[in-house]
């Protein structure tokens, strides 16, 4: 399970504002190998952290590209899942290295759609001219879609599903936009309301969905930072794109399966190419 809160601001009227505002937890089994954000690729064009489970290897969660390709997945909260299908990881990997844009590739994505358990992807293309942010998920519309400027919340429903979790984090999210802060103020903030471990329960809708888990399960996962034996959360990771295009990557990630131990260290601030 995942949890991403996200501003879109194509064309900031301030100059201190930003074109992309994200926060997104990675929520996973603890053991799981996978590797924390990293350059890779043969130019070390693309940054993101990489699952390494056998068959998996090489797929990703979220990631940004130098030429300003940005993706992010969660997947969908369902009981039955089809031990064969594809690597959902590799939506995200795919599109940083594919040269389609973003609808252009959730178009692509949409027509394989049968071959994944259920999933959400985001992808966006920052440019100089034109920033595109889009939305696919396996389990609504057949079609993608462009989503304007805004505030956005996709945890492991369809976008903007009223689970009381997005829609708790969600408020947050929206009262720390509202602060004047500086960058490394706002990146701490957003990182506090990523690690909120308030259980948001009972949840109706959740639990509708959530057919096949126990409540015990359910109720870990009605919190935005996921605590419970052997899964939880396993990453935060703020991305900030300012008016400028210059990217600020910052993750905080579990080190050796222990909960109680979070590294974090700044792994990126480059500028976008035009």
């Amino acid at each position: 399970m995942c949890i991403i809160f996200l501003k879109f601001d194509p064309r900031p009227a301030s100059k201190n504002a930003y074109r992309l505002i994200l926060a997104a937890n990675r929520d996973e089994v603890y053991s799981r190998p996978s590797k924390a954000a990293d350059f890779w690729g043969s130019n070390n064009e693309f940054l993101s952290g990489l699952d390494l489970e056998e068959g998996k290897e090489g797929g990703s969660w979220l990631g940004i590209s130098k030429r300003g390709k940005l993706a992010a997945l969660t997947n969908y909260l369902e009981a039955r899942q089809n031990p064969d299908a594809m690597g959902r990881g590799f939506l995200v990997s795919n599109y940083l290295t594919d040269n389609l844009d973003s609808f252009a590739y959730l178009r692509k994505v949409s027509s394989e759609a049968h071959l994944y358990n259920g999933f959400n992807l985001l992808t966006a293309d920052f440019r100089a001219n034109e920033d595109t942010l889009c939305y696919y998920g396996n389990k609504g519309s057949s079609e993608p879609i462009h989503l304007k400027a805004g505030i956005y919340g996709l945890s492991n429903s369809l976008l903007e599903t009223p689970w009381r979790k997005l829609q708790q984090g969600k408020r947050l999210f929206t009262s720390v936009l509202n602060k004047t802060l500086s960058p490394d103020g706002l990146m701490q903030e957003l990182l506090h309301i990523l690690n909120n471990e308030e259980l948001n329960t009972p949840d109706l809708e959740q639990e509708s969905q959530g057919v096949g888990f126990s409540k015990a399960i359910l109720q870990a996962l009605s919190a935005v930072c996921v605590r419970s034996p052997g899964y939880g959360t396993r990453t935060n990771t703020v991305i900030l794109i300012d008016r400028e295009g210059n990217v600020s990557f910052t993750e905080r990630t579990m080190l050796n399966c222990d909960i109680t131990i979070l590294g974090l260290a700044e792994v990126m601030q480059k500028q976008i190419p035009a």
